[in-house]
């Protein structure tokens, strides 16, 4: 499971009050810091794209379902849950592709599928 910005943040938070005690060794200290800079830089870049992979991804999920993507509200939460809605449906659709035997469905569900786990890499990953 990946964990929210919010949840990452406040972990960050945290890592960064400990790091602030006099009491923490500096050979400790300085690694700490650095893994919490790269991790607040990765936060910072998935928060600033989060909305829109959130859009794209509901219309491209709602468009399989034949389906309209509930964009009544652009905050994140909001967005999230319609994407929860829309991928429990999609997994309902991919499982009666199977059924059925339809290859050119099951073939559209994975494209959408990678092609959404492809838009929420960072700019740094390795893939």
């Amino acid at each position: 499971m990946t964990p929210s910005v919010p949840s990452a943040l406040i972990e960050l938070a945290g890592q960064l009050a400990r790091q602030a005690d006099g009491a923490v060794p500096e050979a400790e200290r300085g690694p700490q810091l650095r893994m919490t800079a790269g991790l607040l830089a990765m936060a910072a870049e998935r928060w600033d794209r989060a909305g829109d992979d959130l859009i794209t991804e509901n219309r491209a999920i709602a468009w399989l379902l034949g389906d309209a993507a509930d964009e009544g509200s652009y905050r994140l939460s909001a967005l999230a849950a319609e994407n929860a809605r829309l991928r429990a449906r999609l997994i309902e659709a991919h499982v009666a592709a199977e059924a059925a035997g339809d290859q050119a469905r099951q073939d559209a569900i994975w494209a959408e599928l990678i092609a959404g786990a492809e838009r929420r890499n960072l700019s740094n990953s390795p893939f």
